[in-house]
């Protein structure tokens, strides 16, 4: 399994660290003094994926609110899931001048050129919930988000545990998110690493539902036709699993029981179905990156240093757990 560099915390307090501001320009400093820049002055750029699931909407509701509550005007663009359109944005944002620019790549590869225009506009960038695949690291100041193969491992492991005495054949079939994020590529790769100890789970189909629930619908129609013995579904988020729901149920099915399902985000509506018994598990994946994502602006602004990998705090849950949990869930 590949390995990568995972510096834990999600304190203010712990953003003073290891690596600067790698753009090599002044950011929100005001220029050529060195001075921090007025907090009510600065202005960040953020690059949206899209509104593509429960997840995404409270992740961009929550970075807004943030930018507003901290006084810094946010310019906000949604990319409709295209990378085209990010590219468009960030390229918008680096004529404009902004001090900082923010994004959640909808895929890793790819952004090499348009980083390096932002870096020799000397505006650092943060990478939020999803990394880019770049040899150079120094095209971003920080990636913000969570450790997606830790989820896959996470998800595997209920599931190593779930069949521990299983002496037949385990049919687990795969919805995967969207085809190149790094979300999808690592909750596969931490999900397939675990299962590997048990040979008796078996991934006998994987496609992608995009991380929407018409997509998670879609999918698993067609994988319920042409895979009749599915015994667990595994989806890499909760909307893809609650569209799973609503296909087995259409099968004439009952979901949880006949189909077990486990799902990673942790979502209010991926929770009630927990709680309900229609999930079996769920791997949770925080959307509140505001205020770590304004904590360390407002760091790099003050001349400080911010680590390299902040990694988010998360933990899952069981059906006892969701219930629990369900009446102060904030998103």
């Amino acid at each position: 399994m590949k390995k990568k560099l995972i510096a834990v915390t999600a304190a203010v307090g712990m953003l003073l660290g290891l690596a600067g501001c790698a753009s090599g320009g002044d950011g929100g400093t005001a220029a050529g003094s060195g001075e921090p820049k007025p907090v009510e002055e600065l202005v960040v750029g953020f690059a949206q994926v899209g509104a593509e699931s429960g997840w995404r909407t409270a992740n961009t509701k929550d970075i807004q609110a943030a930018f507003e509550d901290a006084g810094i005007e946010l310019k906000f663009s949604d990319a409709q899931q295209k990378q085209e359109n990010q590219i468009k944005a960030i390229r918008s944002y680096i004529q404009q001048g902004v001090d900082y620019i923010a994004f959640s790549p909808v895929v890793e590869t790819g952004w090499d050129a348009v980083l390096n225009e932002a870096k020799a506009a000397g505006i650092p960038v943060v990478l939020t919930d999803r990394a880019v695949d770049s040899q150079d690291e120094s095209l971003y100041v920080s990636f913000l988000g969570s450790d997606f193969i830790a989820e896959g491992e996470k998800a595997g492991q209920w599931v190593v545990d779930e069949y521990a005495d299983a002496t037949e054949p385990v049919n687990i079939v795969q919805l995967e998110g969207t085809t190149g994020a790094a979300p999808a590529l690592d909750r596969a790769e931490g999900f397939a690493d675990v299962i590997a100890d048990n040979p008796n789970l078996t991934v006998i189909a994987s496609q992608t539902g995009d991380f929407t629930r018409a997509g998670g619908k879609q999918v698993m129609e067609a994988m319920l036709k042409s895979n009749p013995d599915i015994d667990l579904v595994y989806a890499h988020n909760d909307d893809m699993g609650l569209g799973a729901i609503e296909a087995i149920e259409a099968a004439g099915m009952v979901p949880g029981e006949d189909i077990k399902i486990v799902t990673v985000d942790a979502v209010k509506d991926g929770m009630q179905a927990l709680a309900d018994g229609k999930i079996n598990f769920i791997v949770e994946c925080s959307p509140l990156l505001g205020k770590q994502l304004v904590d360390i602006i407002t760091t790099l602004n003050e001349g400080g240093e911010v680590e390299k990998r902040i990694i988010t705090e998360e933990t899952t849950f069981t059906q006892e757990q969701a219930v629990e949990a369900l009446p102060d869930r904030q998103y």
